[in-house]
């Protein structure tokens, strides 16, 4: 995967938007005003996502493209190295589980509201 691949990903599930709130170079990714990826647009090849903590640390064993998550809570959140040695679906995956992670998160009536779009 590319950044614009990643980008367009995340962007195209319900109740996204972009905005870039700490410097010109950190995409930020939300739902629902809630943060789920922050891209990297200086190397255009990491992405914070957050992460179930066990499963965080099974992918940091797992994966070198995989560690703690850079200027975020160590314990919940990994950056996330796309490039040609990480499958893009694994990338998709971890994603997805980060946005589902946040949605679970958001009040039920929040929740209701990404049904409604």
């Amino acid at each position: 995967m590319n950044v614009e691949e990643v980008r367009a990903y995340c962007l195209a599930k319900k109740g996204t938007e972009e905005s870039f709130p700490f410097d010109e170079e950190t995409l930020v990714i939300k739902v629902m005003n809630k943060m789920f990826a922050l891209v990297s647009l200086e190397d255009g090849s990491k992405v914070n996502l957050k992460c179930d903590p066990d499963r965080a640390i099974e992918l940091r064993e797992r994966y070198a493209e995989i560690v703690p998550g850079w200027h975020m809570n160590k314990k919940h959140w990994n950056t996330v190295t796309f490039n040609q040695s990480l499958p893009d679906e694994l990338v998709k995956e971890l994603i997805d589980h980060s946005y589902n992670l946040v949605v679970a998160s958001l009040p039920k009536k929040v929740q209701s509201l990404l049904d409604e779009r």
